[in-house]
């Protein structure tokens, strides 16, 4: 589904923009907020309402955050009224929704100038058939069951993705990213820095920059080694590669690497690689329905027998019990 006659909302226009943000339950409050809220700090700081946002669910009733919060909403999800963006945040457990809400999604979208997902928010655009052809990420966690699911679509890891008239985030701190980007594509750079102000925000990534398995914070300017290392660790989950040769790649001997993990995060490189590699099978075990000796092979296990062993001692539950409950 690709038209590109609508006129890019990314661009210099003092005209109000209508958004709609459906927010699903089980979505992060943090997503919703980093949605929202720099849309509320640019009308503050524009001093006029350029911004004209509301807030719905799918039935009305507030959608219970996965912190438990609920989300005020002012009404349900309703496809005849067409706003001029559509922005759809869901979170894991939230791929799916009812045929109704679907179908209602592709409506809008035939009229709207954008329609936008933010993490699992994507699954929903796919389904509705508009990421054909197109551009598109979704939150890393879910990139490879993404592109499986929808072939037809061009899964980038990146932070958040503009193909057009459809735009996508992978998470909380990339919706922040692209939100301020739309401001700064409308109102301006300055505009946009007293935005970030509000929030004392630093904008570091590009969009295109690649989704980390382990968000590292501040440590690559303060531990370049370690952060190094880490980057290591996370590039080669399904086939790990032996601590000496991490050390190595990261320019230090394996005993300072050893010493500078026990320092920094208080257990041995093997011990951390272990770890970073069942949390993520972990969320695989969860969040998908692949075989266990599937995720076996994609976190770097010899066999399914291993990997549930490790599984076991780690989380103190095989991990087919794990699914089961």
């Amino acid at each position: 589904m690709k038209s590109e006659a609508r006129p890019s909302i990314f661009r210099p226009e003092r005209t109000p923009l209508r958004l709609t943000f459906l927010v699903l339950a089980g979505s992060s409050i943090m997503c919703v907020a980093s949605a929202i809220d720099p849309l509320r700090a640019a009308n503050r700081v524009a001093g006029e309402t350029l911004f004209d946002f509301r807030v719905v669910s799918v039935d009305g009733a507030p959608p219970v955050t996965t912190s438990g919060l609920p989300i005020a909403v002012s009404g349900r999800f309703d496809a005849g009224a067409p706003p001029d963006v559509l922005v759809i945040v869901g979170g894991f457990g939230t791929r799916d929704v009812g045929g109704r809400i679907i179908a209602g999604i592709r409506r809008l979208a035939r009229s709207a100038r954008a329609v936008g997902g933010v993490e699992a928010g994507t699954w929903l655009l796919g389904r509705a058939g508009l990421l054909e052809g197109r551009a598109a990420t979704t939150h890393w966690e879910d990139l490879e069951d993404f592109a499986t699911t929808f072939p037809g679509a061009d899964v980038r890891p990146d932070r958040y993705v503009i193909d057009g008239p459809v735009f996508t985030a992978g998470g909380a701190s990339p919706t922040f990213d692209l939100m301020l980007h739309l401001v700064r594509s409308r109102l301006g750079m300055a505009v946009a820095l007293d935005v970030a102000s509000v929030f004392i925000y630093d904008q570091a990534r590009a969009a295109t920059d690649a989704q980390p398995l382990v968000s590292l914070g501040r440590l690559d300017g303060y531990h370049p080694r370690l952060a190094q290392a880490v980057r290591l660790m996370e590039q080669h989950v399904d086939r790990p590669l032996p601590v000496s040769a991490i050390a190595r790649r990261a320019g230090v001997t394996a005993r300072t690497l050893e010493k500078t993990f026990l320092t920094s995060i208080g257990e041995t490189p093997g011990a951390y690689y272990l770890r970073l590699r069942l949390n993520a099978a972990r969320r695989l075990v969860l969040d998908t329905r692949e075989p266990m000796a599937a995720i076996a092979a994609r976190t770097g296990f010899s066999s399914a027998a291993a990997f549930s062993r490790a599984f076991s001692r780690a989380f103190g539950e095989a991990p087919v019990r794990m699914r089961r409950s």
